[in-house]
């Protein structure tokens, strides 16, 4: 195993150094926050990919592998597709309207007072999908270094707090490509091909299981609609993804560099589901499918190769990690803590602000990354807390987001109305179906958009000007946010 830790080692250091180098580049809101706006088709593509494809995907996907066979993909897939359809439809609008959050978008759309409560449900969406990743170190260090819970939770949590903290997006951006050609090489290039041919090849693997293993619908229409719901619209409208979108340099690279990446999900969730089909082959009788990844990658895997493997898997749940922990500072900054503190009056920023503005955010991402591992410590499941964060963000916020960009008589009251009906019935049908049931997130759904059609119909209108206001946005002419660059240190 030395060449294996090695291996990770060297990988862990490499993440330090490279916050270390973005906190250097990191001098503004705009920045530190989404890059300054400035990534090119690959580094987009590449960090898009990286943060959709976490620990889920990776350790989750090969698990469905493991238990349906090839059908297991629909969930990774569904990813894929939203990533597609929010590359193909959306991104270039939410790219032009140079904002950071998605309550702000709102704000923008509705004309105010929309922000807070749907920055609460974007936060508590944030907050679990950072805890779901965090979890998700202690399955992989306990294969490595066969390491107690709590401490492989604290471990792989320090370090993706600190280099998020030190660089902001600077720092995701850097570690979340090499987190996507180390992915590229683990899983796709080598854990894949190595399973198949350990596994006997194709024809083996037909042999040896049920037929149901190789239909593409095994997994159920019903599961597959559910994933569609949860999966799909949730990459359209999470605050996660919302802010890599706003790191493009331009519209097309948004579009086209979102459409490669929604390609490689696609890919990848194909990869894992065949990779588990080929764990149940070589080990029927494990206690969980979810220890399928590990034991293929601990037993089969020759020495280096399994430390890149199990590197490769860290990744997966860092990017998403990061990605999830900004996101949650944004948010729990920009939406909620500056509209507490009541200073988002006009025109009152002082020079000095800008430099504060990056010190704040840095504070928030440490704040919200002692929370994440904390939260992590405590609860166990990642599937139940990812399903609490899905059905908490597609119920509260799809209707009121997506009817905000196609629906022009949606009204601030409406919105309003969506989210908190919306947010209020899945949290009572998880209660009461079960968290892991398909009728919270259908109901849920079904009562937002009622709520929103019906209350916007009977509120007068949003105001002409706020609505023009947004046109000019939406087509990239509008108002942007001013900022002060940061003074530099020599």
């Amino acid at each position: 195993m030395a060449v294996d830790y090695l291996v990770i080692l060297v990988y862990l250091a490499g993440m330090l150094a490279m916050g270390w180098w973005g906190m250097r580049r990191a001098r503004s809101k705009s920045e530190f926050l989404v890059a300054g706006r400035r990534l090119g088709p690959a580094m987009y593509s590449g960090t898009m990919a990286a943060i959709v494809l976490g620990g889920a995907s990776t350790i989750g996907g090969v698990g469905l592998g493991y238990q349906y066979g090839l059908s297991g993909a629909w969930m990774v897939f569904t990813i894929g597709l939203g990533l597609l359809a929010l590359s193909i439809f959306f991104s270039a609008r939410i790219a032009r309207l140079k904002v950071y959050t998605v309550s702000e978008m709102l704000d923008l759309r509705y004309g105010g007072r929309a922000g807070v409560i749907s920055g609460v449900v974007m936060w508590a969406y944030t907050l679990m999908l950072a805890v779901t990743s965090t979890i998700a170190y202690a399955t992989i260090f306990d294969v490595i270094f066969d390491m107690n819970r709590t401490l492989a939770i604290v471990l792989g949590g320090s370090i993706v707090v600190a280099y998020s903290t030190l660089g902001g997006m600077w720092s995701i951006t850097l570690t979340d490509m090499v987190q996507f050609v180390v992915k590229t090489i683990g899983v796709l290039l080598l854990l894949l091909p190595i399973a198949v041919v350990k596994a006997g090849g194709f024809a083996e693997m037909k042999a040896q299981l049920p037929t149901e293993y190789f239909d593409p619908l095994g997994i159920g229409g019903e599961t597959i609609f559910t994933y569609v719901l949860i999966y799909t619209f949730g990459m359209l409208i999470g605050q996660d993804i919302w802010q890599r979108v706003f790191t493009a340099r331009s519209d097309g690279t948004a579009k086209w560099g979102g459409t490669v990446a929604g390609t490689y999900c696609l890919a990848y969730a194909l990869a894992g589901a065949v990779i588990g089909t080929a764990a149940k082959v070589m080990y029927p009788d494990l206690a969980s499918p979810d220890d399928a990844f590990a034991t293929i990658v601990k037993e089969e895997l020759p020495m280096g190769v399994r430390g890149l493997v199990l590197a490769a898997a860290l990744a997966a749940v860092m990017s998403t990690s990061s990605g999830a922990l900004i996101a949650c500072a944004t948010v729990a900054n920009n939406d909620i803590w500056s509209r507490l503190r009541g200073l988002v009056t006009a025109g009152g920023r002082q020079p000095d602000e800008a430099h504060d503005e990056v010190k704040g955010n840095r504070v928030f991402i440490l704040l919200m990354g002692i929370a994440v591992v904390l939260t992590a410590i405590v609860l166990n499941n990642v599937i139940e807390a990812l399903t609490v964060a899905y059905n908490l963000l597609v119920g509260g916020l799809l209707v009121p987001i997506l009817g905000g960009l196609l629906w022009k008589r949606g009204t601030v009251q409406g919105a309003l109305a969506g989210v908190t009906v919306g947010g209020l019935s899945v949290v009572v049908l998880m209660a009461t179906y079960g968290i892991l049931a398909n009728e919270p997130i259908y109901y849920g759904l079904l009562a937002a958009l009622a709520a929103y059609v019906l209350v916007s119909l009977a509120t007068p209108p949003t105001d002409a000007a706020v609505l023009a206001a947004w046109r000019e946005r939406l087509a990239g002419r509008g108002a942007e946010p001013t900022e002060e660059p940061a003074p530099a240190h020599h």
